[in-house]
């Protein structure tokens, strides 16, 4: 089969391909001036094929091009688990869930909009952040705990916690898919000279800037994002490919039970409109377990996981043991990686050492000779 069809072949010339439900008279189906060549050195076969336009009939003709169909020809890859090539072109970014966002884009730095629990979360997050990474920064300067750390802010938004970051003096590069949000981010930081210099905004998605980025950051931040994301697997994959060894990750999301069913979408959603109708789906939710699945073999141990419950009444969030809402967790990646080494390798690295060790002792280099 090739394309649906068969290859037809009379007499040592390739016929023509034809397709599923075609009849194989000739008139029904363009007549290909061909050859084919068989070389006995590998098994493969080489057509040439003759020109193509269009008849009156809109019968192709084709143009003269070689085709070499070849088999038992193969290459040995190897590839880490945790290691792979980089490539822009797996999607992450949910078109829907963009459209949502752009709607709401002017309402970032409303502290009593629908924003508002995102606003209240900063008391928890920041510290959250700040804390674990103070744990591998022997020195830092008062006032500016996180100076010379870079952090990566995925799905910034409106820049809510970009800004605390950069107020403690890291250098923050926030990215979002919505150009609305990086321009609202963009024009309030702008009102803070100091915030200025130390955060970058950019309208894009994580996978575009993955291969420009690799180990470049000291923390990757995804904040309520990850249970937006098209595709969990491959963002939690560039996360980790844009950390430097030992750098941490740090992400807040809700788990997926049926209490977060009931009061994440039925109740905060639908009954006291505490977040916009459609702003979340429970498909996409992600418990702990399932989370750090995905990390580990990526490279990314998991250190912590907190449980945070907010209150709708007060407006406040708070630390728990329980996680079945939502929960905070943070990660980080391997210093030292130990790839698996394909048995080819090894072999011919042991040869190698036992012949220089033949030659560094002569009377191993006598037995060899024997």
């Amino acid at each position: 089969m090739w394309g649906g069809g068969k290859l037809s072949y009379s007499g040592g010339r390739f016929l023509g391909v034809l397709g599923p439900g075609c009849r194989s008279s000739q008139a029904k189906r363009p007549r290909l001036t061909s050859s084919a060549v068989y070389s006995k050195n590998q098994l493969s076969w080489t057509v040439e094929i003759k020109p193509g336009v269009f008849n009156e009939y809109r019968t192709m003709w084709f143009k003269s091009y070689r085709m070499t169909f070849s088999c038992l020809n193969r290459m040995k890859s190897y590839r880490y688990p945790w290691t792979r090539p980089y490539s822009t072109s797996q999607n992450t970014v949910d078109n829907s869930e963009v459209k949502t966002f752009l709607a709401l884009a002017h309402k970032w730095w409303d502290e009593q909009g629908v924003y508002a629990p995102l606003h209240s979360m900063n008391d928890l997050r920041v510290p959250f952040i700040r804390d674990n990474l103070l744990k591998t920064l022997p020195n830092h300067q008062p006032g500016k705990p996180l100076s010379g750390m870079k952090i990566l802010d995925v799905g910034c938004g409106g820049g809510l916690l970009t800004e605390p970051l950069g107020r403690l003096g890291a250098s923050v590069t926030g990215i979002d898919p919505v150009d609305e949000n990086i321009k609202t981010a963009q024009c309030h930081k702008s009102f803070d000279p100091v915030l200025d210099q130390r955060i970058d905004y950019r309208a894009c998605a994580l996978e575009e800037i993955v291969e420009d980025t690799a180990e470049t950051f000291d923390a990757v931040v995804a904040s309520e994002v990850i249970e937006h994301v098209l595709d969990l697997e491959t963002f939690l994959q560039y996360c980790c490919q844009v950390l430097k060894p030992g750098g941490s990750l740090f992400i807040t999301t809700i788990n997926k039970t049926q209490l977060s069913y009931a009061l994440g979408i039925v109740f905060s959603e639908q009954i006291a409109g505490i977040v916009p109708k459609g702003t979340h789906t429970w498909e996409k939710f992600v418990s702990p377990e399932k989370l750090e699945s995905i990390l580990e073999p990526n490279g990314l141990s998991v250190q912590t996981v907190a449980g945070m419950l907010y209150n709708p009444f007060s407006g406040y969030w708070h630390w728990s043991e329980n996680t079945s809402l939502n929960y905070a967790a943070h990660a980080v990646k391997s210093r030292v990686q130990e790839h698996p080494v394909p048995a080819e390798f090894v072999l011919k690295g042991e040869t190698e050492q036992l012949r220089a060790n033949a030659y560094a002792s002569p009377g191993m280099h006598e037995e060899l000779k024997k």
